[in-house]
């Protein structure tokens, strides 16, 4: 893409999914949505656009209208355009796969649809969030034209020519590209104005199209029933329509480049004008071949593929160089049992006269780097080249992967990591930091974040660079030139410091003051510290946050200390910006707020602390070879490096796994004082990871474990009482501390430090189990839960009705779960909380899609029904408030035709309509127990 020099005031920071709504909303008068990850940024956005009344180049506001499900958007999408109206939606995955007879529909009836797609990972053997081209490539049956866009700016770009070749075209569009890596990208881009859509858009094909409309006043028919004596032929009557958009989508591109100075082609070529090797690729990627081929030495090219389809054999046969020997064609895909992926097949069968190799990169948002570009024209240029190739893997079962060869000269050098917990601030932080370069400078930015799956208590890894030229670098930061550790725990758990360049910057936000630092660093960061002459700084933002009342809000202190440190902008205007930003960010919020946060601006000042590196002394150790087991590769963010071998074919997991995985999160911790505590054991049960544990024990005890006599637990008289915290998988969210009912606290929170109890709790797993019957809350919290150390965010509200459900039936549970949130801390790689007894019995735990639950619940049922294993209980259980999915029809069914079946309501009501009669409803949270018929024979809470 060739680009003009134009004012950069003209530019902004924005994501790639913000900037495909923007051009979006200029040409949609309505928006079915539902949303996915990571699609729901660009409905979000619309809808916030909507409600405050901003208009389209129609001068209305689009009607944003939020449906049940993506089936349900699609349905409403089709509705609103055979009713004359410009519809668009946005979506991902299961969502667009859902949409899939929708899409039939449209195509063939002609309806100019724009679906923008963030394209994402089917659910194969495991979910996935991120990025490949599975969904897309899933699609292609329906006939829908597809166009790709490969950065943030092509997003702005090609999402406004999709729209216009759609109206054109008469004939829907799929406006694709990668999830997570381009769609959660901010970048510095030019987006198309108003203006230019008003210029562009065909208004006797938009006439044209509204007179189409289903009107009562001169009215037709569409869905018809036809037989096999038509069917075929009128299935054919749309090919000039289809053969139109190629040269349609190529004339809006022209267009645009005489307006914009941005040009693009169906199919662009960039490289060599003799190359003997070319790359064929489409999505992200291309953005990293095209930067890696002017520093290789070869005679190579690459096409970028824009319409997908229809695939224009003739647009691609114009691009290639004659002088061409191998084409290698690039695809994001798997599938299965395939002669080839989905753009290999196309090349192949439309290029005869040269050496045509496939390869699979990047699924699921797998890195692709320079590196891989090098590897790829080398095995193309080889003397016998590796054909049908994975690359990123090791594969050492089929073999298919090719040899990679580090290459640090093709990564460009610079740029900054930010290592944060989620919740803390750091992520938001950083996308204001891109803005304000960004928006206030001559440089441009790019931001990139990567995200585990523990929620709020995760680790998250902000990648930022800043460039006099704009950046096309859709790979993570590898050789930085700062790195912030906004944690302290992650200092013995992740090398932070790998690839960092020499006379680089870290700053480290602790709570050990300067003469401990020597002491608390591992021996691998001082001695990376002093052997690359790292400027070393620290600062205590934990308690400068609890001094201003930010809590663990620690974002504005760590972003000040980093535009202090980095010099990126004069320093005094960073603050005024700075204070700007929280003026308009937490204005809403009160004076009183925003004060806290421009305090917080000038902590930075006198908090910075420079560590004099050379002074660090690293200790003599005797080298020890310790292997990781899984958990701990993947824990420790070296997933990557894992062979295919290691992986079971069929996606199954082991339980009980998370109490190996030790996620050391928490800066405080609640202390117990034996003296004020009344045994009631709410701190036990509200917990939302199971660390903290009532204890009953006869057995001599350590000095320093101290126990109370026990009372009130039947069957244990005379035992020891005692409140037990797992220090090591603590989040640190208070919880029990607030809840203790004692006139004086029996759990006060005070520094991990102080508290760090490891011993005490390694001692209470030597201790016999004490199972008691569990007639009230505080009995049933001396059973062990068989749900322990899960994701969830700190203080979370759903994890301990899970667990207290474990500690009633955890050794006859199935459970059927929904995604959301449950599936996401109950079922993330590579741990799992749900545990397992000194029998080894406990749950046993699936999770379908996100529409099936019921249904699929209702299967498991079934089939254990059919095996005879009726004493087996199901559970349904529904996340992020979609519980209520469960009562409309799958929940009757079940009830209607079973006995004696469980229901733990997480998030809502339920209620049963079996045989028109009502029952009465189960309240949030409650333990019901339901007959055949749907009534209630039992409850507790």
């Amino acid at each position: 893409m060739n680009q003009k020099q134009t004012n950069h005031q003209n530019y902004e920071t924005i994501s790639g999914n913000e900037a495909t709504a923007r051009t979006a909303y200029l040409l949609t008068e309505a928006a079915p949505i539902y949303p996915i990850t990571p699609s729901s940024d660009m409905a979000e956005y619309c809808d916030q656009w909507s409600s405050k009344g901003k208009t389209n180049i129609f001068d209305t506001t689009p009607s944003v209208i939020e449906m049940q499900s993506e089936a349900g958007a699609a349905g409403t999408l089709h509705g609103l355009l055979l009713g004359g109206t410009l519809g668009t939606t946005f979506t991902a995955s299961q969502g667009l796969l859902l949409m899939i007879p929708n899409l039939y529909k449209m195509v063939g009836e002609l309806l100019p649809a724009v679906v923008h797609v963030a394209a994402r990972t089917v659910a194969t053997h495991a979910l996935s969030i991120f990025g490949d081209h599975s969904d897309i490539y899933a699609c292609r049956g329906t006939g829908i034209a597809m166009l790709t866009s490969n950065s943030v700016q092509e997003n702005a770009d090609l999402s406004l020519i999709a729209h216009l070749s759609a109206i054109e075209a008469s004939y829907p569009f799929m406006h694709i590209f990668d999830g997570f890596r381009t769609s959660h990208e901010f970048n510095k881009i030019q987006v198309p104005t108003p203006d230019i859509a008003k210029k562009l858009l065909n208004q006797k094909a938009l006439i044209k199209f509204r007179e189409r409309a289903l009107n009562p006043e001169h009215p037709k028919m569409y869905g018809t029933a036809e037989n096999s004596d038509t069917f075929f032929q009128h299935r054919e009557a749309a090919n000039p329509f289809i053969n139109a958009i190629p040269n349609i989508v190529e004339k809006y591109m022209q267009q645009f480049a005489k307006l914009t100075g941005r040009n693009y082609q169906l199919f662009d070529y960039v490289g060599s004008p003799d190359a003997e090797h070319i790359i064929i690729a489409m999505g992200s990627a291309c953005e990293t071949i095209a930067e890696t081929l002017p520093k290789l030495n070869g005679k190579y090219g690459l096409v970028k593929v824009r319409l997908y389809r229809p695939f224009s054999s003739q647009h691609l046969l114009k691009v290639i160089p004659q002088t061409t020997k191998t084409i290698t064609v690039l695809d994001r895909t798997k599938e299965n049992g395939a002669v080839g992926d989905p753009l290999y097949l196309d090349v192949a069968a439309i290029v005869r006269d040269k050496t045509i190799l496939a390869g699979r990169y990047g699924l699921s948002s797998k890195e692709f780097t320079p590196d891989m570009v090098a590897a790829i024209y080398e095995n193309a240029a080889s003397k016998r080249p590796k054909d049908h190739f994975t690359i990123g893997i090791n594969d050492d079962v089929t073999h298919t992967s090719l040899i990679i060869n580090p290459r640090p000269d093709l990564h460009p050098q610079g740029g900054c990591r930010f290592y944060g917990l989620g919740s803390d601030g750091t992520v938001g932080a950083n996308k204001n930091s891109c803005a304000i370069i960004g928006d206030n400078t001559d440089l441009y930015s790019q931001a990139y974040f990567v995200y585990d799956s523990k929620k709020s208590g995760g680790t998250t890894i902000s990648h930022l660079r800043f460039d006099k030229q704009p950046i096309h670098a859709p790979y993570l930061v590898t050789h930085p030139n700062f790195v912030a550790c906004h944690n302290q725990t992650f200092l013995t758990k992740f090398d932070m410091l790998n690839g960092i360049i020499d006379g680089g910057t870290f700053l480290l936000n602790t709570t050990y003051p300067a003469e401990e630092i020597n002491r608390i660093l591992p021996n691998h960061v001082k001695r990376t510290l002093r052997d690359k002459h790292i400027n070393f700084y620290i600062i205590n933002a934990y308690q400068i946050a609890q001094e201003l009342g930010l809590g663990v809000r620690i974002n504005t202190i760590m972003q000040t200390a980093f535009f202090k440190l980095v010099n990126l902008i004069d320093y005094q205007t960073i603050k005024s910006l700075l204070k700007t930003a929280i003026e308009k960010s937490y204005g809403k919020k009160g004076p009183a707020v925003v004060e806290m946060n421009h305090r917080a601006v000038d902590s930075a000042d006198t908090a910075l602390q420079k560590i004099d590196v050379t002074q660090l002394t690293v200790t003599v150790e005797k080298s020890k070879e310790k292997k990781l087991t899984m958990i701990e590769t993947i824990n420790s963010l070296a997933g990557d490096s894992l062979p295919v071998s290691a992986f079971t074919p069929d996606g199954s997991a082991p339980t009980a796994t998370t109490q190996f995985e030790k996620r050391d999160i928490a800066t405080s911790l609640p202390r117990w004082i034996p003296e004020n505590c009344i045994q009631c054991n709410r701190c036990a049960m509200v917990c939302p990871h199971a660390t903290i544990r009532p204890i009953l024990t006869n057995q001599p005890t350590p000095e320093n474990f101290k126990t109370i006599k026990a009372l009130g637990v039947p069957g244990y008289e005379g035992y020891q009482y005692r409140v037990q915290i797992s220090p090591h998988d603590c989040t640190g969210c208070g919880s029990c501390a607030k809840v203790c009912p004692a006139k004086n606290k029996a759990l006060v929170m005070e520094s991990f430090e102080q508290v760090n109890e490891d011993e005490n709790y390694q001692f209470t797993l030597s201790l016999p189990e004490t199972p008691v019957t569990p007639n009230n809350v505080k009995l049933a919290q001396f059973n062990r839960p068989l749900f322990e150390f899960s994701g969830a965010c700190a203080g979370c509200g759903e994890t301990p009705y899970i667990k207290l459900l474990t500690q009633l039936y955890g050794d006859k549970l199935v459970i059927a779960n929904a995604t959301g949130c449950s599936s996401i801390y109950g079922g993330s790689s590579p741990t799992c909380p749900y545990a397992k007894n000194n029998a080894g019995h406990g749950p046993a735990w699936a999770n379908s899609l996100f529409e099936d639950n019921a249904e699929f619940g209702y299967g498991l049922r079934k089939a254990l029904n059919l095996r005879g294993e009726k004493d087996k209980i199901v559970w349904v259980i529904g996340g992020d408030g979609w519980a209520y999915d469960i009562g409309f029809g799958g929940l009757d069914h079940v009830l209607a035709s079973q006995e004696n079946i469980n229901i733990l309501v997480l998030d809502t009501e339920v209620y049963s309509n079996t045989g028109g009669q009502a029952s009465k409803s189960t309240p949030k949270g409650a333990i019901a127990k339901f007959a055949a018929g749907g009534k209630p024979t039992e409850k507790k809470d």
